[in-house]
């Protein structure tokens, strides 16, 4: 007697087990997941930013810091070139540039990188004092003076100012060094604070031929560390492009820039005007399955990636750019957040 029929039988047997074992753990999934994005909440909020966006993207350059910036813009204009080293002219990015009008004529403003230049720069780090048991004012040191132990702390509220901001950046470092949390890594560099602007050095305390041994910043004593470093750092050339000669045209130009979509309160229905009502107050939810009104407002706004509940899950989905909507003629930006278990 042939053993392959029941061969055959056992395997279809085992292949059908396992498609039915399979198919429970998709529905588990399944319902794990529905179940998941149910108890979960999407809060649509809308905050008003007016009729114009010139006035949010339009640069005074006047009134604004650094001052270069506005050195660079009326440099170029002049058809002279204006470079910096390692800052780079004007605001913004090439994602999201910076504008200016001068006498009519809107600007675009940026740079680009011509060059590498290799510096030498001092860099401040602070290091907590492990025997420091006390303040300055309980007299376990004597600030600004020499110690017992040949040490000399200051205070670093009577150091130059140029030196406090570097204290008060490289103590974000040393707080953070070793231990949970962060730092401001966009001011740190290099485990403390790089001093770049050479004109004002002449006024630093801690880069004079007689630094202090320690600093005391916010009841505690530092010891100071200066290290002079290379840096290979860019030069920029500032650019300035004119792009509109009238506010319509600079109005046109940010709209497509920054604009997700637009729509009027008679493309909606009274439900979907009611969510936009009760969004630009204190905030519109719910809950998926979302109803038919908040699915409409959510297509109109091109995010369509919400409606399935879960978009963690999805791939390529934009998460950032632009927030921005045109409703009824006036700008809102808008966010969309979950919250909720």
């Amino acid at each position: 007697m042939s053993l392959l029929p029941s061969r055959r039988r056992f395997l279809g047997a085992l292949a059908g087990a396992t498609l039915a074992a399979s198919a429970g753990c998709l529905d588990s999934n399944s319902e794990a997941t529905k179940s998941d994005s149910d108890a979960r909440t999407l809060t649509l909020d809308l905050t008003r930013r007016g009729d114009s966006l010139r006035e949010q993207f339009v640069t005074d350059l006047a009134a604004t810091r650094p001052e270069w910036d506005e050195e660079a813009f009326e440099a170029t204009l002049d058809g002279e070139e204006y470079t910096t080293q390692y800052r780079k002219p004007f605001p913004g990015s090439a994602d999201d540039p910076a504008y200016a009008e001068q006498d009519g004529t809107y600007y675009r403003l940026g740079s680009v990188v011509i060059d590498e230049v290799e510096t030498t720069r001092p860099v401040l780090r602070l290091f907590a004092d492990s025997e420091d048991e006390g303040s300055a004012a309980d007299g376990t040191d004597s600030p600004g003076t020499d110690e017992a132990d040949g040490t000399r702390t200051v205070p670093a509220e009577e150091l130059p100012e140029i030196d406090a901001r570097a204290v008060h950046i490289a103590h974000f470092a040393a707080r953070a060094r070793g231990n949970d949390g962060g730092a401001p890594w966009g001011l740190v560099q290099r485990g403390g604070y790089v001093y770049r602007n050479e004109e004002r050095m002449t006024e630093s305390e801690l880069l004079g031929d007689e630094t202090p041994s320690h600093v005391r910043y916010r009841d505690r004593r530092y010891r100071v560390d200066i290290a002079r470093e290379v840096f290979y750092e860019p030069r920029y050339r500032a650019t300035v492009e004119p792009v509109a000669e009238s506010p319509e045209r600079m109005e046109a130009i940010l709209r497509a820039h920054h604009v997700q979509a637009r729509f009027r309160a008679d493309d909606l229905s009274s439900e979907a005007r009611e969510i936009v009502r009760r969004a630009r107050g204190d905030g519109y939810e719910e809950t998926h399955p979302y109803s038919a009104a908040y699915e409409e407002l959510l297509r109109l706004m091109d995010r369509r990636a919400y409606l399935d509940g879960n978009i963690e899950r999805d791939a390529g989905v934009e998460r950032t750019g632009r927030r921005l909507i045109r409703y009824d003629g006036i700008y809102y930006h808008y966010s969309l957040r979950f919250h909720g278990d």
